[in-house]
Order: structure tokens, then C-alpha cells, then sequence
């Protein structure tokens, strides 16, 4: 049975690099666009993983992870990685603090994404 990623996004090619890579890998891919279809994609699926832009643009991105955690039941364990484009001093603990498992910077590289989803999810490879 396959994994399902949801990537919440609203980067066009940072979606479409997602979709790529994690389809190849024998993953099902969901996208949103911002914040509130994402939470609504993340109740209805119960995603594997959940890949978590911080600057959305209807909320930020630790709002959406904190109400993702604060949701139905079946999410409150869902590893969360959170990706942000301006990485400042204190942003990756305002990360985990919301609830995200993991904190990377963009650009992340493909390979370093996916070790780091791989580590989330040892049966995914």
C-alpha cells in the first residue's frame, strides 16, 4: 500500500517538485494551495506526511500546524516537516513548538528531503 504525502504549498514549482520526486518513490501526493484547504486535506486523507510551508498566504504556516495537531485524533502524530524560503534566528523552535517533527530551510535539496521524510517514515523507501 502506498504512502500519501500531502505537500501544503503554494509554490507552483516547489509542488510540482514534490509531485515528482515522491510519486517516483511510490508515493500518492495531495496538494494544497494555503493553509485552510490544507487542514481540510489533512482531516479528510489522514496523510502518511505532511511537508509544511510556513509562509502561506491566507496563514502562516505554524498556525496550520497547530490547528493540523489540534484536529482530528488520527493527525496528532502525523510527521510534520516545515519549509520556509526566509529562514530567521528562532523559526525552527516557533516550528517545533507549533508542532512540526522536523525544520528545513529552503532550498532544501531533493536528497536531503527525502532522507529526511525516509527518517520519518523508515518504510517508506
Amino acid at each position: 500500500m502506498s504512502k500519501t504525502i500531502l505537500c501544503i504549498e503554494d509554490d507552483p514549482s516547489t509542488c510540482q517538485l514534490v509531485k515528482r520526486v515522491f510519486e517516483a518513490r511510490g508515493f500518492h501526493v495531495l496538494l494544497a494551495r494555503n493553509g485552510e484547504e490544507g487542514i481540510k486535506l489533512a482531516e479528510a486523507q489522514l496523510p502518511d506526511v505532511i511537508l509544511l510551508d510556513i509562509n502561506l498566504p491566507d496563514m502562516n504556516g505554524y498556525t496550520v500546524a497547530r490547528r493540523i495537531r489540534e484536529g482530528q485524533p488520527g493527525l496528532a502524530q502525523t510527521p510534520m516537516v516545515a519549509l520556509t524560503g526566509n529562514a530567521l534566528d528562532g523559526d525552527a523552535e516557533k516550528a517545533l513548538q507549533a508542532g512540526c517533527n522536523l525544520y528545513l530551510a529552503k532550498p532544501v535539496s531533493i536528497r536531503e528531503l527525502w532522507n529526511r521524510v525516509e527518517m520519518l517514515l523508515p518504510t517508506a523507501a
